[in-house]
């Protein structure tokens, strides 16, 4: 698979802290990553970087063989970077059309010279067509999003994202406070994109649902990537083993202890 994300030497402080220390990754096209570790390993401020929300202290990024400085989230958006965080930055009031077209709205003539309305109808179609590429079927455009379940907010965040025409969309926790049945459907959606050919990476606590859904793991702990495995035959006990421990043992394919 091609290069999509390349990640190299990252370092972040904030004053005496140093929450990444060298980090480098690579991110292939159509992959599942995910990135694992304990609290205050790095993970968010990683994705914040990838993200356009903070800027590294030192080290490159490149997309698609480009080095890039995204000055924003809104920069890493127009570049096809879309980053879904916990809280999936909905507006529980608007309409689900509303929410997926938020930034982007479509306008139509009217038949006053240089004047353009909302296009409510072409909008609520294409908001059912994103929601169906995800196999998700919400049957009222205009039900406020704050009427959907958990699975369902997911996916008309997801949807957003599609509509942005994201080739690397960033799941932060994305099964964190559901159901057994909606985190089911969210993992649904996850292996939609997959078989789209979008590239994802995830950040999640729950191992189960790790294995159950990546391709690959970057293990980082106290700043540092500890290495890499593949998903195949992995259990989550095994998993959370490796992380407790921070040692990969035989299935690390990657190892990078030591500063750059």
């Amino acid at each position: 698979m091609a290069t999509l994300l390349d990640l190299k030497s990252i370092h972040k402080s904030y004053g005496a802290v140093q929450a990444l220390n060298g980090v480098s990754l690579t991110v292939r096209e159509g992959e599942v990553l995910a990135i694992c570790g304990d609290n205050g390993a790095g993970k968010s401020t990683l994705i914040k970087i990838v993200s356009g929300a903070e800027a590294a202290t030192s080290g490159q990024v490149f997309l698609r063989g480009k080095e890039v400085h995204f000055a924003s989230p809104a920069d890493a958006l127009a570049c096809g970077v879309a980053t879904i965080y916990q809280d999936l930055a909905l507006a529980p009031r608007l309409q689900v059309y509303q929410n997926i077209f938020m930034g982007a709205e479509l306008t139509r003539a009217t038949f006053i010279p240089f004047l353009r309305i909302l296009d409510k109808k072409k909008m609520s179609q294409a908001a059912a067509d994103y929601l169906g590429r995800l196999n998700i079927e919400i049957k009222d455009m205009k039900a406020p999003v704050a009427s959907l379940s958990g699975g369902q907010r997911q996916a008309v965040a997801i949807s957003r994202a599609l509509r942005w025409q994201a080739s690397l969309v960033i799941m932060d926790e994305p099964t964190a406070a559901l159901g057994v049945r909606e985190t089911a459907q969210v993992l649904d959606l996850i292996r939609q994109l997959h078989d789209q050919a979008v590239t994802i990476i995830i950040i999640s606590h729950n191992m189960e649902d790790v294995v159950a859904v990546a391709t690959r793991i970057v293990i980082l702990k106290n700043g540092l990537k500890l290495g890499e495995c593949l998903t195949e035959n992995l259990t989550a006990a095994e998993l959370s083993r490796m992380i407790a421990l921070g040692d990969l043992g035989d299935r690390n394919i990657i190892r990078q202890t030591a500063v750059e």
